[in-house]
């Protein structure tokens, strides 16, 4: 017994060895490599001031100094206890969902996953955008339905609908994507539990005679990067209105307010990309914003598409002219980002 315990002892202390070499040997790289780095930008800093614009580096870096300190008080304290407040109001808007989340992993772990997601998109449209939804009553509770939205420069607002329809309705929309988002590093997994597919007219066609809803936004890539005054770009395509009258299912128009406002391209170089996306179908733009804009998901009156003599084309036209509506009927012409920020408080 003695033996035992003397090997079990020499295994310990040889582990607790190994393992405190490896901690020593980890943070030595570290030290090493943020003194290399340290070092590096400060010879090309005193290179920069002193031997490019012949400043005394020295003294410059002194009054740096003296800005340090007003800097984290003013500014760096007041945006860590802002982070702090706004990770402490989305644990809070989680933990409302805990019975929820609990039901869901015990019957599937992927549906698990999703309602998990679903909250933090629910928390996090709420607090930063104060995310509403008006019409949610025109999505069945059951059967087939297929989604035409507006594409904003990066569709939050489609993911927020989602999210607020699968934790209120239960139910799952299957979105379209497009082509690009299947080889982009990660995204697989993501879109396979989400339900994401390409846009085939027989592949959506399948989904709705199954009884699901899809979302479709027939202005693609295209409307989400050039669109700046939310026209929509569809260029005559008549794919979604194949899809509808294939189907029978009802066409339910979407339009969310201020989309632009959140999140956008600038205008500026967009000829060059347009030109290179046209050729290549490479998305290439510029992004700014993630501004906490007040956002709103109009959701319009079902379109019947039942009909023997419904023609994609008067379909098609039928869907632009009900987004337009609610376009018209919603959205501020001007376009402006402080506009749209004091819509949080009206």
């Amino acid at each position: 017994m003695s033996q035992c315990c003397s090997a079990d002892e020499f295994i310990d202390g040889d582990t607790r060895s190994t393992f405190s070499l490896i901690l020593s040997r980890m943070f030595w790289v570290i030290t090493s490599s943020v003194c290399g780095i340290l070092d590096f930008i400060y010879a090309q800093y005193e290179w920069l001031v002193g031997d490019i614009l012949g400043f005394d580096h020295v003294l410059l870096l002194e009054y740096i100094n003296l800005l340090y300190w007003p800097v984290v008080i003013f500014l760096v304290f007041p945006l860590m206890l802002l982070i702090l407040l706004y990770a402490s109001a989305l644990f809070l808007t989680i933990y409302r969902w805990r019975s929820h989340l609990h039901e869901a992993y015990h019957k599937d772990f992927w549906d698990g996953a999703r309602q998990t997601l679903a909250v933090l998109w629910e928390g996090q449209a709420s607090l930063w955008h104060g995310y509403a939804v008006e019409g949610l009553e025109n999505i069945p509770d059951k059967g087939p339905a297929l989604l035409i939205y507006y594409h904003g420069a990066l569709p939050i607002d489609i993911y927020y609908l989602i999210s607020k329809i699968y934790l209120y309705k239960q139910r799952l929309i299957h979105p379209i994507g497009d082509k690009c988002l299947f080889y982009v590093p990660g995204f697989q997994r993501l879109m396979k539990v989400f339900q994401v597919q390409p846009g085939t007219v027989e592949g959506c066609t399948k989904l709705l005679k199954e009884g699901n809803i899809v979302a479709i936004a027939p202005g693609g890539i295209r409307e989400a990067l050039f669109s700046h005054n939310y026209d929509l770009l569809w260029n005559k395509r008549l794919g979604f209105a194949k899809v509808a009258i294939a189907s029978k299912a009802p066409i339910i128009p979407i339009f969310t307010k201020n989309t632009r406002q959140a999140i956008n391209t600038l205008p500026f170089g967009a000829d060059i990309f347009k030109y290179i996306y046209e050729k290549t179908k490479w998305p290439l733009s510029i992004f700014y914003g993630v501004f906490p804009v007040k956002l709103v998901t109009y959701i319009g009156t079902p379109i019947d598409t039942s009909g023997v003599d419904v023609h994609p084309q008067q379909l098609s036209h039928q869907v632009c002219e009900a987004i337009e509506d609610l376009r018209n009927s919603y959205q501020r012409p001007s376009g402006s980002i402080l506009l749209a920020l004091l819509d949080r408080f009206t």
